[in-house]
């Protein structure tokens, strides 16, 4: 495994521009053409899809080169979508999520010559040209569970997910249920997946608003939510129905959702993230100087910083979660809830914190 500095991401990741325009470039070196392909999740899902494609952007913009993506709309596309960049002779692809895996691995074969970067896909691979970029969603998860399970009044929390069929999902579920039980032994958790397929499991927010409006019926006063579209649904439903006399939290997932949904700014305290835009920076730039490799490369994972909430967050809270982090990435701490045995560092991660945004 190989170790970025949060330093670097951020100093490339700062050249970045946001997902406003279909093509990003910069003209004054040569070239590289990269290719992102969503999940179908979208790339305004203001969540995993649209992080991906802003580091592609960002990532273009530093090392002077074009970025353009093309959105997957059923799973059944997954290869062709692929093909199209390949035929066009794009240098870098990238697939977003764990379904994309196979279809990944089937054209890294056929093109040994592209690059490809596939977005959290835990699938181990022999293959020279694939580079996974994965994350400990589980730590994530149990960092916000930890919060929730503090930040209850009821002893109830929720949590409303895309599928089970995709890993990074199940693992926030886990961690986010052992946080929460790690904080407080007598909560309930409320864990709801999406019954549907995995085509809709992650564009369906009506569904996710009324799931969490469920929840919050039988007394749940925090909602994460880890599913795209359907996720936001459930943390904008949150946010409708938080009152002054009965506060309701919501806990985003994958990036700062305070900068991607404003929508729900009464509730969200935090977000369980994974910096995959300063990731993906990182792995672009290696491919543009020839020096990137197969295998896994892991990304900093964490919470995101707490906003208008700062201030009313106790701070023997703030500081635990701040040593909660440090176990976690140590060893000390499993996401299981049970101790583990320190090291100095977890090999594979890019910075010797997790999210840096968490101290904010």
């Amino acid at each position: 495994m190989k170790r970025l500095t949060t330093l670097a991401l951020a100093m490339a990741f700062c050249f970045g521009v946001l997902a406003t325009n279909h093509t990003s470039t910069k003209a004054d070196t040569k070239k590289l053409k990269i290719g992102v392909v969503t999940d179908v999740g979208k790339v305004d899902d203001r969540g995993f899809n649209q992080s991906a494609w802003e580091g592609a952007q960002a990532g273009a913009n530093a090392i002077g080169g074009t970025a353009d993506y093309i959105e997957t709309q059923s799973p059944e596309d997954y290869a062709n979508n692929i093909q199209q960049f390949a035929d066009k002779n794009y240098d870098v692809i990238i697939t977003v999520g764990f379904a994309l895996g196979d279809a990944t691995a089937a054209a890294a074969k056929k093109y040994p010559s592209i690059k490809f970067i596939s977005v959290d896909n835990f699938q181990a691979t022999t293959i020279d040209n694939v580079t996974g970029l994965i994350f400990h969603e589980d730590q994530a998860g149990f960092l916000a569970g930890y919060l929730a399970g503090k930040l209850t009044k009821s002893n109830i929390v929720a949590g409303v997910y895309g599928t089970s069929q995709v890993p990074p999902v199940v693992r926030y579920k886990e961690g986010f249920e052992s946080g929460a039980k790690y904080a407080n032994p007598a909560i309930k958790v409320i864990s709801t997946y999406y019954p549907g397929g995995i085509d809709k499991a992650f564009n369906d927010p009506e569904w996710g608003a009324t799931t969490a409006g469920q929840s919050i019926d039988q007394s749940a006063d925090v909602i994460f939510a880890a599913g795209g579209k359907t996720g936001n649904g459930a943390l904008q439903e949150t946010a409708k129905r938080t009152t002054k006399d009965k506060p309701l939290y919501c806990i985003g997932v994958d990036t700062d959702q305070w900068e991607t949904l404003p929508e729900a700014h009464t509730c969200l305290v935090t977000s369980a993230e994974k910096l995959i835009a300063p990731g993906l920076v990182a792995l672009i730039e290696e491919a543009a100087n020839g020096t990137i490799q197969g295998g896994n490369y892991y990304g900093d994972a964490g919470i995101a910083g707490f906003h208008d909430f700062d201030k009313t967050l106790p701070a023997d809270v703030k500081d635990q979660l701040k040593t909660i982090e440090g176990e976690l990435l140590s060893g000390a701490l499993k996401t299981d809830g049970s101790v583990g045995t320190p090291s100095a560092m977890m090999e594979g991660t890019m910075a010797a914190t997790m999210a840096p945004t968490m101290s904010k």
